[in-house]
């Protein structure tokens, strides 16, 4: 399943939030099979270092492993999807 995430990072903890309200416009079609979190994080956005953490904050959330979440788009963006097998 992919899901959009609005990283927030340097926040005071890690946790992760589902928001009902998308947050990236991808259209009506693609909007609708598209779930919203919005992730924050402890680490800064440096070197990858805030990705990888909220990698590892939806691993937590969805009892999964984080080889089973990979970055689909937003490398470097606030707004991301994720793909999460």
């Amino acid at each position: 399943m992919k899901i959009i995430v609005k990283a927030k990072t340097r926040a005071k903890m890690t946790k992760v939030e589902r928001v009902d309200q998308p947050v990236l416009d991808l259209g009506e079609k693609k909007r609708g099979e598209l779930v919203t979190y919005k992730v924050s994080v402890k680490e800064m956005p440096v070197s990858g270092k805030a990705n990888e953490a909220i990698i590892e904050a939806l691993a937590e959330y969805f009892d999964t492993a984080k080889s089973n979440i990979n970055l689909v788009s937003g490398q470097s963006l606030k707004q991301k999807i994720f793909e999460i097998n």
